[in-house]
């Protein structure tokens, strides 16, 4: 068994609800981590920072649906109709939410790369931009995304050009299928287009 399955981020409470999830998600888990740690190095980030947004990512990805709208009520978070459509998307801020009240853990980059991992968003730090890039680039995704292999290589070079190269193939592929978006996709790809354009 691979050291992927036994995941540790040194906080207990955090340690236990990862241990509850299931192997498949532990496993992502794990790779994500190391992905992001990687993308941290690369670019001058703290790479603890890196490795426990990611690791802590998707803490409440197993939840059902009405587990999620309930949390999310209980923790009075401000919910989007589409994420009320989509549920599934609020398994970025419950889970923030879940690792503030329920692990203690303050650390604003990490509450913030957790709560838009799934969407992106307008006004993201280095932290974020890269759990959003770790947790889209594990290779057991690539059947979703045929990209990947591009993106892995523009991550490595240039955050803004590979979130920006994602956000528009996966939105057009959603565009496509006739999926709801996320408004916060459309402002995290509007913004990294004006800084494109202002380089």
């Amino acid at each position: 068994m691979t050291t992927l399955y036994s995941i540790s981020s040194g906080n207990l409470e955090l340690d236990v609800l990862l241990a509850r999830l299931p192997e498949g998600l532990r496993r992502h888990l794990g790779l994500t981590k190391e992905k992001a740690i990687e993308l941290a190095a690369i670019h001058g980030v703290d790479p603890s920072k890196a490795g426990l947004a990611a690791l802590s990512h998707d803490i409440a990805r197993s939840m059902k649906e009405t587990e999620l709208l309930q949390r999310a009520r209980s923790y009075d978070l401000t919910l989007h109709p589409v994420e009320e459509s989509v549920t599934v998307l609020l398994h970025g801020p419950v889970g923030a939410e879940m690792l503030r009240r329920e692990c203690g853990i303050e650390d604003i980059e990490v509450l913030e790369a957790v709560r838009w991992h799934s969407t992106f968003n307008r006004g993201l730090g280095p932290v974020a931009k890269i759990a959003f890039l770790a947790d889209k680039l594990d290779h057991s995704k690539a059947g979703r995304y045929p990209f990947l292999e591009r993106i892995d290589g523009l991550a490595k070079e240039d955050l803004n050009a590979a979130i920006l190269s994602f956000l528009q193939e996966d939105m057009t592929a959603m565009i496509a299928a006739g999926l709801l978006i996320h408004p916060a996709s459309v402002e995290g790809l509007n913004e990294l287009l004006e800084l494109q354009t202002s380089v």
